[in-house]
């Protein structure tokens, strides 16, 4: 493991050092809690291991700005009123990457891999910025796939960036906090879960309440 806070190499993989990934890396440092921002970094890694070990080829850089940006949109300054975080976030991945004139491919790709993270069964069959950013997060929110990363993975990418005593309940809370003040934005995505567990003023909204009571007469 080599390693400082701007260039590193942790479980074999290397964080990238471009400007662009040291701004983004800077401003997340800045703009986030302790625990995003090792989470985000976390993402990065287990998503490039994934990359690595499934032989595909991904953009270490857009990667790295997808994980970096995907819980932006958490954070109030970064917030809107009535979109979801996930796509607040990749709004701000969005117009931080078009003052680098990166191809607006490459953006879309980043955009979708922050707006759609929180979508199972979508992301996997989309191209790798895509796919691994949701690779990420769900290794380090779910444990999916944990078993296919070596103990020494795990335990090299947690000493860099420490989980904590209590990142399930931190995360939790984090994710209740950036949606408790818009709870419509919740319906039809995970976040729904975290508010009827967390805000006892939450009311799901049901899908076939809204069918069955729209203005269509059959």
């Amino acid at each position: 493991m080599v390693m400082t806070e701007t260039s590193a190499t942790i479980a074999g993989v290397k964080i990238p050092s471009s400007s662009m990934a040291k701004a983004a890396t800077e401003l997340v440092r800045d703009t986030e809690t302790e625990l995003l921002y090792h989470h985000s970094r976390r993402v990065f890694l287990f998503g490039a291991l994934t990359g690595d070990r499934k032989g595909q080829s991904y953009d270490a850089e857009l990667l790295y700005i997808g994980a970096m940006f995907h819980d932006m949109g958490l954070m109030d300054s970064h917030a809107s009123e009535t979109e979801r975080f996930e796509v607040d976030g990749a709004n701000a991945a969005r117009e931080f990457l078009r003052a680098y004139d990166i191809p607006e491919r490459d953006v879309d790709d980043v955009w979708d891999s922050i707006a759609l993270h929180t979508t199972p069964g979508i992301p996997q069959h989309k191209r790798p910025t895509v796919a691994l950013v949701t690779a990420g997060v769900e290794m380090d929110v779910l444990g999916i796939g944990y078993d296919e990363f070596t103990k020494e993975q795990r335990e090299e990418v947690c000493a860099c960036h420490p989980r904590g005593l209590k990142f399930k309940h931190g995360i939790l809370s984090s994710f209740c906090m950036g949606t408790i003040r818009k709870p419509e934005t919740t319906f039809g995505n995970v976040k729904a879960d975290v508010l009827s567990r967390m805000d006892p003023t939450y009311q799901r909204v049901d899908f076939t309440d809204l069918i069955l009571g729209s203005k269509w007469e059959s």
